[in-house]
């Protein structure tokens, strides 16, 4: 496995944006980089300036540096399966206020959505690797950060810089280094005009 992951971009039919084609989730977050709080304000903008349902905005963001007490908050909540996410530079928690009722509860996930994947394209963008993570309490992310009822914690993003894969662990190597699919165009897009 290459240190750069450069060679991992996306098999696509036609080209696309260089920096969606070559994201994806890497485990190997360097330890000793930093992520720096410029680049974190580049990141929340990206998400920020996010397509949102009728301007609600309903997206809130919990963001650790690591060497943090946020940092260290949001890791004490990972699974053990996300415990790589440690070496991160820092660790973002994504919640959203889903409403009072079920439309705007679903539009907010929505607009969730549109917020983490422009805060990772623009991550890309910069040089960074990003890896969403569902792994972690919910409750306890709710009770750490007195998020309440209003908000749900739904993802918690890694953010950092790639590590040597001659420093990692070898569980770790060998995750990355699985061969990135997802199901062709024909199997998804129900229906297109010619």
């Amino acid at each position: 496995m290459p240190a750069d992951p450069s060679d991992r971009v996306a098999d696509t039919s036609v080209p696309i944006h260089p920096p969606i084609a070559a994201r994806w989730s890497p485990r190997a977050f360097d330890p000793a980089a930093e992520v720096t709080e410029d680049e974190l304000t580049a990141l929340l903008e990206a998400a920020r300036w996010a397509p949102t349902w009728g301007q609600r905005q309903p997206v809130r963001f919990v963001v650790g540096r690591r060497g943090g007490a946020v940092f260290d908050d949001l890791a004490g909540l990972l699974r053990r399966g996300n415990s790589y996410a440690t070496s991160a530079g820092a660790l973002i928690l994504l919640s959203a206020d889903e409403g009072e009722d079920e439309r705007t509860s679903l539009y907010s996930a929505v607009d969730a959505g549109a917020a983490m994947d422009s805060l990772i394209i623009e991550a890309v963008s910069r040089g960074l690797i990003a890896h969403p993570m569902a792994g972690f309490d919910v409750a306890g992310a709710t009770a750490a950060f007195a998020l309440g009822d209003a908000l749900r914690p739904l993802v918690m993003i890694a953010v950092g810089r790639l590590a040597s894969y001659a420093e990692v662990a070898p569980e770790i190597a060998e995750r990355d280094q699985r061969p990135r699919h997802r199901l062709p165009l024909e199997e998804i897009v129900v229906r297109i005009d010619p």
